[in-house]
C-alpha cells in the first residue's frame, strides 16, 4: 500500500511527495485535475501522475482502487477567490470532492486521510485583535471557508462511524514562489518574488498589516508530521497550525527583502476598503494543541522564508518563470 496525494502537482503537494520519497516510500501517486510537471520536475520519474477531477466520483474511485493507498493526503480543491467567483464549482470540488475521497477510503480500506483546511473557517465576525485557537467559533463568511468546515465535520463522521484515521490542519496563508491564485494577502509571496525578478512592487495593504503566514515547506512538513503521529495522541483531530512567529508586518517584510535583494523597490499604496476587511480577518494564531499532541513547530521564520525563497528561485528558475 502506498501514498496518494490529491492536488499533488501544486507546490505544497509536490513537496509532500519529496518528503515521502525521503522517507523511502516507493509507491506514490499524484492526482490532479490539471497536472503539470512544473513543480515535480525533479521527482517526476519517481511518482505516478493521474489526471482526474475530485468532483467526479468515478475518477476518485478509480485512482483509489488502482493505487490502494494506506494514506491519502487530501490537498486538492479550489481556493478562496475562485470559490467565491464560482461557488457551484467550489461545492463540487471541495465539498463533494472530500466526500468522494472519504467514501472511496471507506470502500477500499484506506487507513488514513490527512486533510488540508484553512483559517478561513473562522470568518470575519471575530473581535478585532482576538487570538484564534482550536476552540474559536467557526462561522465563515467566504464560501471557501464553508466548504472546509463541512469537510472537517465529514471527516470526523467517517472517523467515528467507519474507523478511518482522519486528521486535518487549518493552514494560514501559504507563502512560496510560483503563487498564481489572486488573493488579498498574496503580497506575502509576490513582494518577494517580484523583487527577486527585478520588478518594482506596489503593496496594496497598509505597512502595519500583519498576515499570519506559513512557508510552503512547513505546510508540507506539517501534514507529514501529523500523519506520522501516534493515533493515541490525536484527540483534537482538526488542528489550527501557525507558521511565522512573531508575525511580520508588511513593512518588516519589505525591510528584510531590501536587505537581501540589492536594488529591491517596494512602495505602499493601501486599498482602504480591502484594509477594512483585512483588519477583521487577520488574527494572531494559537497552535498550542498541535504542539502538545503531535509536536508541531514551524521551521521557517520570516528571515528564513526570504532566504529559502531566493535560493529556490535561483536553483529552479524553470519552475517560476
Amino acid at each position: 500500500m502506498g501514498i496518494l496525494i490529491t492536488g499533488g502537482t501544486g507546490f505544497v503537494g509536490a513537496h509532500v511527495a519529496r518528503l515521502m520519497i525521503k522517507e523511502k516510500e516507493k509507491d506514490i501517486t499524484i492526482f490532479d485535475i490539471n497536472p503539470s510537471t512544473k513543480f515535480i520536475d525533479d521527482i517526476a520519474a519517481k511518482v505516478s501522475v493521474v489526471r482526474g477531477d475530485l468532483g467526479n466520483f468515478s475518477h476518485v474511485l478509480n485512482v483509489v482502487s488502482a493505487c490502494k493507498p494506506k494514506t491519502i493526503f487530501h490537498l486538492g480543491g479550489m481556493l478562496s477567490v475562485p470559490s467565491d467567483a464560482d461557488h457551484a464549482a467550489s461545492f463540487r470540488a471541495n465539498t463533494m470532492g472530500t466526500f468522494h475521497v472519504l467514501e472511496a477510503a471507506k470502500l477500499f480500506g484506506v487507513e488514513q486521510v490527512i486533510f488540508s483546511s484553512t483559517i478561513a473557517t473562522y470568518g470575519l465576525d471575530l473581535e478585532e485583535g482576538i487570538t484564534v485557537n482550536d476552540y474559536s467559533l467557526q462561522r465563515p463568511q467566504l464560501f471557501y471557508g464553508a466548504t472546509k468546515v463541512f469537510s472537517e465535520l465529514m471527516g470526523q463522521f467517517y472517523r467515528r462511524k467507519f474507523g478511518i484515521d482522519f486528521r486535518g490542519v487549518r493552514y494560514p496563508s501559504i507563502v512560496g514562489p510560483g503563487v498564481k491564485t489572486p488573493g488579498v494577502v498574496q503580497y506575502t509571496s509576490w513582494m518577494i518574488e517580484d523583487c527577486i525578478k527585478g520588478k518594482p512592487y506596489t503593496c496594496h495593504v497598509a505597512p502595519e498589516t500583519g498576515t499570519p503566514v506559513m512557508y510552503f515547506k512547513d505546510a508540507a512538513l506539517s501534514v507529514v508530521k501529523l500523519a506520522r503521529a501516534p493515533k493515541k495522541d490525536i484527540r483534537m483531530v482538526n488542528y489550527l497550525i501557525a507558521g511565522v512567529k512573531p508575525i511580520a508586518t508588511a513593512r518588516e517584510l519589505a525591510e528584510i527583502i531590501k536587505r537581501k535583494v540589492p536594488g529591491a523597490k517596494i512602495n505602499f499604496k493601501p486599498d482602504m476598503e480591502m484594509q477594512k476587511i483585512l483588519n477583521k480577518l487577520l488574527h494572531p494564531l494559537d497552535d498550542s494543541i498541535a504542539q502538545q499532541e503531535w509536536g508541531w513547530k514551524a521551521q521557517y521564520n520570516q528571515e528564513k522564508i526570504v532566504d529559502d525563497f531566493i535560493a529556490e528561485m535561483k536553483s529552479n528558475p524553470q519552475r517560476y518563470a
